[in-house]
């Protein structure tokens, strides 16, 4: 079967956004949302709560995360690419495209569990397919990824693996977080649905990444490889 063309800049803009639109139904649906994103979300419930900070929305909180892990990053392995600052400027933009689709999109009634059921499978979908588009992309990703990347090229260790100890690390920030703020026992975006994410994501993501690769030829419409590559 012959592959089609899938440019790599149409990869990001479409992952962007399917990550997006994918965290947006798994906020909506409160079954919890994915390990990765999950310290953001108990951040921004917690402060913009506060006096003068209803300005931290969900976006905010993201590429601020990201920011923090950018600088880590760059601490870890010594060095500073031009690849890491527009890694936070896609950060920007994803966190504002976040903050519209939530303003967009109405919240669920919490009774209305089938709603909340289809958004979270939904939801759960858009992210999968999100993430295993931007894997096919010259321009840097959010921080998320390009630290376990970057980690995993400066140690010379299996990405799987650290991405797996990454998203562990993850989702006991977000507890430590959830406890510190909101009271011992209290959950806040860290729920079942980010235990099942946790379980089955990356089984997802691999397969849709074998999946693309089988059935899309992907090229650079553009000449920008180079320049993202520095």
């Amino acid at each position: 079967m012959q592959k089609r063309t899938f440019y790599t800049e149409l990869a990001y803009v479409f992952g962007i956004l399917s990550l997006v639109f994918g965290v947006t139904f798994m906020e909506r649906a409160d079954f919890g949302l994915s390990m990765v994103v999950a310290p953001a979300y108990v951040l921004h419930r917690f402060f913009s709560t506060l006096p003068g900070m209803g300005w931290f929305t969900f976006g905010a909180a993201e590429y601020t995360l990201q920011l923090a892990l950018v600088l880590v990053l760059m601490v870890v392995v010594r060095k500073f690419r031009i690849s890491y600052f527009f890694s936070f400027v896609t950060a920007v933009v994803y966190g504002y495209l976040l903050d519209l689709v939530m303003w967009l999109t109405p919240a669920v009634a919490a009774e209305n569990i089938v709603l909340r059921a289809v958004l979270f499978v939904v939801g759960e979908m858009f992210c999968t397919i999100g993430v295993s588009l931007v894997f096919h992309t010259y321009i840097p990703p959010e921080a998320y990824e390009l630290f376990v990347s970057e980690v995993s090229k400066k140690f010379n260790k299996p990405t799987g693996r650290v991405k797996w100890v990454y998203d562990i690390v993850s989702c006991l920030t977000a507890v430590a977080l959830s406890f510190l703020f909101f009271g011992f026992g209290t959950f806040v975006g860290v729920k079942w649905g980010t235990v099942l994410c946790a379980a089955i994501n990356g089984f997802i993501i691999g397969a849709l990444i074998r999946w693309e690769d089988k059935t899309f030829d992907f090229k650079d419409g553009l000449k920008w490889r180079k320049f993202f590559e520095k």
